[in-house]
């Protein structure tokens, strides 16, 4: 199968707000994606759990404790009801107070036709839950494809899964050196088992030797997270990568 570029039509270099534009707003809520979309950024990354009756929710962690402090809801065995009951942008600050984990059809439904996408699956298990089937459905009921979304995910169970689904649409393994994640999967060799192709490391781990490798064996694009520097943002860029994912895109000068 040939090696997918990501977002085709798209100018370079992509660039995404991280969770939205989460420096000024609470991440991974409508506040943050409209942010990222009034301050002229181009896509914005976020995180999907599938909820206990099926739908997919926007939100980083497993549980709503740290976005939602005195609460400690499991996500995927909460429903959209329980969920949207918490309150996730009063940690940022008294105006964002109310704001809801949106679903991942609110935010196409309303920013879609103005963003693009990088959706990273959260899961930590080889397990079918059918969250990438979902996203299928979800994708297929906007139509979006290969211009629109990039689908990544620290798990390469989760991307093989999803590429067999939906072959046309790009994938992305992500990686870094970190204890929370199996040494055999620390430097992108999730790549062979998921078919992805797109690379996302830690920006520490760019560098010039790593993309030229990179396109001697197999050609993926390489997008590093997450980069608030903007001389860090010229450095990866100057080294060959499609793009960047950012905490602040607005201030990289892009």
């Amino acid at each position: 199968m040939p090696i997918l570029r990501p977002l085709p039509e798209r100018d370079r270099p992509l660039v995404f707000a991280h969770r939205g534009l989460s420096s000024e707003a609470p991440e991974n809520t409508m506040a943050a994606f409209r942010l990222a979309k009034d301050k002229g950024i181009p896509g914005v990354e976020l995180d999907i759990h599938l909820s206990a009756d099926g739908k997919l929710v926007v939100i980083h962690d497993g549980v709503t404790s740290r976005v939602a402090p005195g609460t400690n809801l499991d996500v995927e065995a909460s429903t959209v009801a329980q969920l949207k009951a918490v309150d996730i942008g009063s940690w940022k600050g008294d105006q964002f107070r109310g704001e809801k984990p949106p679903l991942l059809a609110e935010l196409f439904e309303e920013l879609g036709a103005e963003l693009y996408f990088d959706v990273e699956i959260k899961s930590g298990t080889a397990d079918d839950k059918g969250l990438e089937a979902a996203l299928v459905k979800l994708l297929d009921d906007f139509g979006y494809g290969a211009e629109r979304v990039i689908v990544s995910s620290f798990n390469p169970i989760a991307i093989k899964r999803f590429k067999a689904l939906r072959p046309s649409v790009p994938t992305a393994i992500i990686y870094c050196i970190d204890d929370e994640l199996p040494w055999y999967l620390r430097h992108g060799e999730g790549r062979w088992i998921a078919g992805a192709d797109v690379l996302k490391p830690r920006f520490s781990m760019v560098s010039k030797a790593a993309l030229t490798l990179g396109r001697m064996f197999g050609g993926r694009a390489m997008i590093p997270w997450t980069i608030d520097d903007p001389a860090e943002a010229a450095r990866v860029l100057s080294a060959g990568c499609a793009g960047v994912i950012s905490n602040k895109p607005h201030q990289l000068g892009l």
